[in-house]
């Protein structure tokens, strides 16, 4: 059975390039949120095994839903990828739940070893 993953950011440009990072052979079903509003709906549905959050976003930001998560006692794998690579913003949202920070733009060389660390992929 297909992983559920989801990938959440406003830029379409993002979710695209986040996708094609992913390993060829990973045997998932990729869904996409443009907020944290989506994002929660899409995992309340079941589809967020795994989920791939930016920070900044319109509606509800990246630690809104991953205060959402906390809060709610939600059991999902955050991976966070955002632009903002500074020392406090990793430090948060680790703190909030995050499992991963990766820095934009995604590439299958700084995604790999996350997922590989993890166990989300082997």
């Amino acid at each position: 059975m297909a992983l559920p993953i989801l990938v959440v950011d406003d830029s379409a440009l993002a979710r695209k390039v986040l996708t094609k990072a992913l390993p060829d052979d990973w045997d998932v079903e990729v869904s996409y949120a443009a907020n944290g509003i989506e994002a929660l709906a899409h995992y309340r549905a079941g589809r967020a095994s795994v989920m791939f959050l930016d920070l900044t976003m319109p509606d509800m930001n990246g630690y809104e839903v991953l205060d959402v998560l906390k809060k709610e006692e939600l059991n999902t794998f955050v991976i966070v990828v955002s632009a903002d690579v500074q020392s406090e913003a990793q430090e948060r949202a680790k703190a909030a739940g995050a499992m991963a920070f990766i820095q934009k733009p995604v590439t299958s060389e700084k995604l790999l070893p996350v997922l590989k660390e993890y166990g989300i992929y082997a």
